[in-house]
């Protein structure tokens, strides 16, 4: 596994925990370095990040201090979702929310442009990349 990779894909899951970088900055630098996918494992308070050759790197992540909730609440899903989009609040603040609206984990695809959020029973939400 390439160390400067390993490297970007840590200052990514760092730099959302920490504020410091942003959705579409986060997406740049990952699809610069050759990711085509990740999933937030909110469960196991984990990152996973997937590579073209099927090789994979895996990131702890910080464990916001909320449960997630035993039912999806699509709803509560798409607010957090568009209050992020807007800036309104920190990444952690966005865990916190999905994660109370039933949200276990989400799968970012950088070829597919879109996320897919998803709950304890399979229930599922699309987001698609803003075109801004």
């Amino acid at each position: 596994m390439n160390a400067n990779l390993q490297a970007i894909v840590e200052a990514c899951s760092r730099g959302s925990e920490e504020d410091s970088l942003n959705f579409r900055q986060v997406l740049g630098m990952l699809a610069d370095a050759g990711v085509e996918s990740y999933y937030a494992d909110f469960r196991r308070s984990a990152k996973t990040y997937y590579l073209p050759d099927g090789e994979s790197i895996e990131v702890q992540a910080n464990d916001p201090d909320v449960a997630i909730a035993s039912a999806f609440d699509v709803g509560h899903v798409e607010a957090a979702v568009r209050q992020s989009q807007a800036g309104t609040h920190t990444y952690r603040s966005f865990c916190e929310k999905v994660m109370a609206a039933g949200c276990s984990g989400y799968l970012v695809s950088l070829l597919g442009r879109r996320v897919v959020y998803f709950g304890r029973t399979a229930e599922t939400h699309v987001e698609h990349f803003p075109n801004k």
